[in-house]
């Protein structure tokens, strides 16, 4: 039997991890397929976070309580990927009309989101969207020759609103009616 492609898996157990994992590697066996043992661990995750598939698992707090739950949220990796894709998308050397580039942007962004639909992502959503209309202000900026910040030229409400960058802040109260 051939697969296309790795298999990702992630076993949740309570206290018998090392059984779990043997379990598994018999299994495997039996398919006559290997488990990859540098990416294999045991992790409790109470206690400490792991990545998988651009999430984060893990410990997690509360914004308005503080209090520790047992949760996940975009990995550190992941938004930085967005963020790395959104400023190469934004270069200088992008000289397509406005327009072009806005739709590509938010295609971009779209994808992200949808992915990335959780039931509190808040703070990360938060940060690209802060990132983006950073970006989206310098671009721009450079682009009609303002010497000054552009916040006035290019407001936050400017930016999300007339020149129709999505906004992921936006994305989530949809989700949630």
């Amino acid at each position: 039997m051939r697969f296309p492609g790795p298999t990702h898996l992630v076993i949740l157990s309570r206290g018998h991890a090392k059984e779990a994992l043997e379990w598994t590697r018999g299994v495997l066996e039996r398919l006559k397929l290997t488990l990859n043992e540098q990416k294999t661990s045991i992790r409790n995750a109470r206690q400490e976070r792991f990545d998988f598939l651009g999430y984060t698992f893990g410990p997690h707090y509360g914004a308005r309580t503080g209090r520790q739950y047992l949760g996940y949220s975009p990995s550190q990796k992941s938004v930085k990927r967005i963020r790395e894709n959104v400023r190469e998308h934004l270069g200088r050397n992008n000289t397509k009309p406005w327009e072009e580039v806005r739709n590509r942007l938010n295609r971009k962004l779209k994808g992200w989101a949808q992915y990335f639909q959780l039931r509190r992502p808040w703070r990360v959503f938060h940060v690209v969207d802060e990132y983006v209309e950073d970006r989206v202000r310098h671009f721009l900026r450079k682009r009609h020759k303002v010497s000054s910040q552009g916040t006035r030229q290019f407001s936050t409400k400017r930016i999300y609103g007339e020149l129709g960058v999505f906004r992921l802040r936006n994305q989530l109260s949809r989700a949630r009616s």
